[in-house]
């Protein structure tokens, strides 16, 4: 598996989750505004955020009846969902731009 991008146990992990989660919503946020109107991008963020951390979760041998692989994977899901937000915030406003950067 030295060949793959992403795996499981990347998924299951911030970095990995949080890239996976920035690609998907950037990809696909313009279908979810035409079609989802009442969804802000950001609480959509955490759904997807939550998908990936169950399916990676799940993937990695996780009891699928056990409730506290979903429960957490829904906390977890506003973190990842806030990690890749700051992603697009530092795709729009990349450091050294000259907006609010402190000269030391």
């Amino acid at each position: 598996m030295d060949s793959q991008l992403f795996t499981w146990e990347a998924l299951s992990a911030m970095g990995g989750a949080s890239l996976l989660t920035y690609l998907i919503v950037q990809y696909t946020k313009g279908l979810i505004d035409r079609f989802a109107r009442w969804l802000p991008t950001d609480l959509y963020a955490v759904v997807i955020a939550t998908a990936i951390l169950t399916a990676a979760q799940l993937a990695i041998g996780a009891d699928a009846g056990d409730w506290r692989v979903y429960a957490l994977a829904l906390a977890n899901g506003f973190l990842v969902a806030a990690a890749a937000g700051q992603m697009q915030n530092k795709a729009l406003n990349p450091p050294g731009n000259g907006k609010g950067d402190d000269k030391a």
